[in-house]
């Protein structure tokens, strides 16, 4: 039975490998134009910092140096119901120096196309065994972000050996560029 968290909430990884369910629904554009959202991920060591180039996981980077992280693609509609975009995730093969994996998603060209979250509703994110599918873990959020345009879903972290998801629904005006900045 799935776990259903609440912004903030943390609760422990009882799985090696996993799946990162990622999902939402566009309203109808006032700005005539289509949106594209994307996943992207900071895989970082204990100084809370992008452990190399290779370690920012995004539609041009599907996977990690040592393949514990696998982007499955870039999702350019968001339609249909589901998970828009996938993250594979190994724990098994997740180098000794990763202590955290943050999980962002941001609308593409957002500035230029006038867009914003308070424009996308229905946005989860979701654990789930890739075997049985049975979800483990799911936060939805619920905060209408109106002039944000990308968003921290949730994070997962090691603490005393032990992987954790934690719930972080954090918005942010600006792009992908500015979550480079901040974890580089």
């Amino acid at each position: 039975m799935a776990i259903n968290l609440q912004k903030g909430q943390r609760q422990t990884i009882n799985a090696p490998k996993f799946v990162i369910g990622l999902g939402w629904d566009a309203n109808a554009s006032s700005t005539g134009t289509s949106f594209d959202l994307d996943a992207s991920l900071f895989v970082m060591g204990e100084n809370k910092k992008i452990l190399s180039d290779q370690h920012f996981i995004f539609y041009n980077n599907l996977v990690s140096p040592d393949g514990s992280v696998e982007h499955t693609g870039d999702n350019l509609t968001g339609e249909g119901s589901g998970d828009d975009e996938q993250i594979k995730i190994d724990l098994a093969k997740a180098d000794s120096k990763i202590t955290e994996i943050c999980i962002v998603v941001t609308i593409h060209d957002a500035e230029a196309r006038r867009q914003n979250f308070g424009q996308v509703r229905n946005s989860f994110i979701r654990i789930f065994d890739p075997v049985t599918n049975e979800v483990l873990l799911k936060y939805e959020l619920e905060e209408d972000f109106s002039i944000e345009t990308a968003v921290e879903f949730g994070r997962i972290y090691k603490r005393n050996d032990e992987w954790k998801f934690e719930a972080v629904g954090v918005g942010m005006k600006g792009g992908l560029q500015d979550y480079l900045n901040k974890y580089n």
